[in-house]
């Protein structure tokens, strides 16, 4: 996608490479309601919970494994969000995502506030517990963080074969759409469902993941006019690469529907393009037949 240079000011961003921190403040109709195996980053990519995933890599074996030197931070939003190339990509893609969602929440009078987008490199510490690369970029509720190691970009190209900018723009843009959910309250929701029917917590968590997917898809509409040949079409191999189960079939599994927590790939390239067709965030409610 062409998209805008950020303006430092308008971003928040926090960067953990280097061992330093810093945080810079920024910006705050209807709107609907992770050597790790490859099966492992990528079956935990995209809203994972971090102290579910360090308790799998203890039991793997990974959770003491040495990290290397944390690559070069920075101490503003300009300096950390220029680290390299994928840095200042994730900044302007950050950007995007604000000033798309913040005019739709100020049209319906809901609150709003932007996440922080949060560097670090090998590992680092969030709001939800530590962040290890392992875990793949996941969202924070408690901190209101977006984190991510740059490096998992390069396992996406290399292992996932998700390659292109707009893939990477799409793991952005689905962790931003955990945010939104989270200011509308409907993670609360599930989680808070999910302790009364553990029976029903993985449905309720693809169900989740799925209404984020279609969030990236309609953020993507509403910047229609910065779409580039080619973007959609990496956008959707990267949600089928990630599906449950191709990724449980790339581990030597078969895939267990009754296992999934983030949806099968045809059911993630399904509301991510749902999201990019219909351009409405209202057409993104996978619980509307749970209230029927």
């Amino acid at each position: 996608m062409r998209l805008d240079d950020f303006d430092p000011n308008s971003v928040n961003v926090e960067d953990q490479r280097g061992g330093g921190g810093f945080s810079m403040g920024g910006t705050g109709g209807k709107i609907g309601c992770g050597s790790i195996v490859i099966a492992l980053i990528g079956a935990l990519v995209f809203g994972i919970s971090p102290s579910d995933t360090l308790g799998t890599l203890q039991n793997m074996g990974g959770g003491s494994s040495t990290t290397t030197a944390a690559a070069p931070g920075g101490n503003s939003a300009t300096t950390s969000c220029n680290v390299d190339a994928l840095s200042h990509e994730s900044c302007n893609t950050l950007s995007s995502l604000n000033k798309t969602w913040a005019p739709l929440f100020a049209q319906a009078k809901i609150p709003f506030t932007a996440p922080k987008l949060v560097f670090y490199s090998q590992s680092g510490q969030s709001g939800c517990g530590s962040a290890q690369s392992a875990m793949g970029p996941f969202y924070c509720p408690n901190d209101q963080g977006i984190y991510l190691d740059t490096e998992f970009y390069q396992q996406m190209d290399q292992q996932l074969g998700a390659t292109g900018q707009f893939a990477r723009d799409y793991v952005i843009a689905h962790e931003y759409g955990h945010h939104i959910q989270k200011l509308l309250g409907v993670s609360d929701q599930v989680r808070s469902a999910q302790g009364q029917d553990p029976r029903q917590a993985n449905q309720l968590s693809v169900r989740l993941e799925l209404q984020a997917d279609c969030y990236a898809g309609v953020w993507a509409a509403k910047n229609r006019d910065r779409i580039q040949q080619g973007d959609i079409e990496s956008g959707l191999n990267a949600a089928h690469q990630i599906g449950d189960d191709v990724l449980m079939r790339s581990a030597g599994r078969n895939p267990n529907e009754a296992s999934f927590t983030h949806g099968s790939s045809a059911q993630r390239m399904q509301w991510l393009r749902k999201g990019i067709d219909s351009g409405n965030e209202d057409a993104c409610d996978t619980f509307a037949d749970l209230r029927q």
